[in-house]
């Protein structure tokens, strides 16, 4: 089968491997689509993603598969079922590492739910926490819809964890696939004004699209007239971007005891100027999904979904073929994309 490799910095070559074969309680899933992940997928390429050293690599995590077999004691998924959640290749070459691996034509699906019940879901039985999150989409949804729901998911689940609530006032910093993501989910989830910061003029008018409230460049929400306005008048300030930069701008919004929300990889020793910010408030570094708040949010997701309040077109910008992931690379380098989607 074939498989996208980062080779090293910047160089990344289509290399033919051994299809995976699954074990016990592995689905074998014939890739469908995948989405490029602006962020982590970026800094994979780059070679400076915090954690991962070792090289060359396969990339991709936000992909939607087709199941074609099944392991003997699976028994939450079946031929036909579209599957999606960080759907990740095996290697037989033991110098081959994962990015997650989910750029490959063929992708194993764990039955976590099967391993959970048999007492094995751990390591020793290649259980980890990402199995959670490989679940069979609602009959229904697209391949495009499915594989935005990775995003969708991972956002909508940090809800909880932001404690985000209906009728609250948010902004959010950055107007990329997970800044529109946090506009479209907030205003379907009831929020009752979302906020939009962008230095693009056509990233703050998709926010607009999307239903944010009010959008602004970084030069504006740091302006004495709009401070004298909005100071301390936001009961969350979300950072999409994952900048300590970023969180230093929104600390003067904050209410009393509200939420500074990093969503990002952040540098290892961010520099916050707490002179910015009210005397209390929760500050939230949301830097890997929470799982079960992951994969509950698919329920939610699918409702929205299936009454066409929820649409991938909105977000899908680019279709690259995985030969040409490299000039997807640089259309992303160049701020033109929102999601790119690749197939082989």
């Amino acid at each position: 089968m074939k498989c996208v490799v980062v080779t090293q910095s910047g160089q990344i070559e289509i290399r033919e491997v051994d299809k995976p074969v699954p074990g016990p309680y592995q689905a074998l899933a014939r890739l469908e689509e995948a989405a490029l992940c602006n962020a982590t997928d970026s800094k994979l390429y780059e070679r400076h993603f915090p954690g991962i050293e070792d090289y060359p690599l396969v990339l991709g995590h936000e992909t939607v598969g087709i199941v074609e077999t099944v392991g003997g004691k699976v028994k939450n998924f079946k031929p036909g079922d579209r599957v999606i959640g960080g759907l990740l290749g095996t290697f037989s070459d033991p110098h081959l590492y994962s990015g997650w691996g989910g750029f490959s034509e063929f992708v194993l699906v764990h039955d976590h739910d099967a391993m959970v019940a048999a007492g094995v879901a751990d390591e020793s039985h290649g259980w980890f926490d990402a199995c959670e999150i490989q679940n069979a989409v609602p009959k229904g949804i697209s391949a495009d819809d499915a594989v935005l729901a990775c995003t969708w998911r991972e956002v909508l689940g940090a809800f909880r964890d932001f404690r985000l609530q209906p009728g609250k006032k948010a902004i959010v910093f950055g107007a990329g696939p997970v800044g529109l993501s946090f506009v479209k989910l907030g205003k379907l989830f009831g929020l009752r004004q979302i906020d939009v910061v962008d230095p693009l003029l056509e990233k703050r008018r998709l926010a607009q699209k999307m239903g944010a409230d009010h959008f602004y460049t970084p030069k504006e929400v740091q302006s004495a007239d709009f401070l004298a306005r909005e100071r301390r008048s936001y009961d969350t300030v979300i950072d999409a971007v994952g900048l300590d930069a970023v969180v230093n701008s929104g600390l003067p919004l904050l209410k009393m005891a509200s939420d500074m929300c990093v969503y990002g990889v952040m540098t290892k020793n961010p520099t916050i100027d707490l002179s910015k910010a009210p005397y209390n408030f929760e500050l939230h570094i949301h830097q890997w999904p929470t799982r079960s708040e992951e994969r509950s949010a698919m329920k939610t997701l699918a409702c929205w979904i299936s009454e066409g309040k929820l649409k991938a077109s909105d977000f899908i910008s680019h279709r690259f073929t995985m030969n040409r992931i490299g000039e997807a690379f640089e259309a992303v380098k160049r701020g033109e994309v929102i999601k790119a989607i690749l197939t082989f």
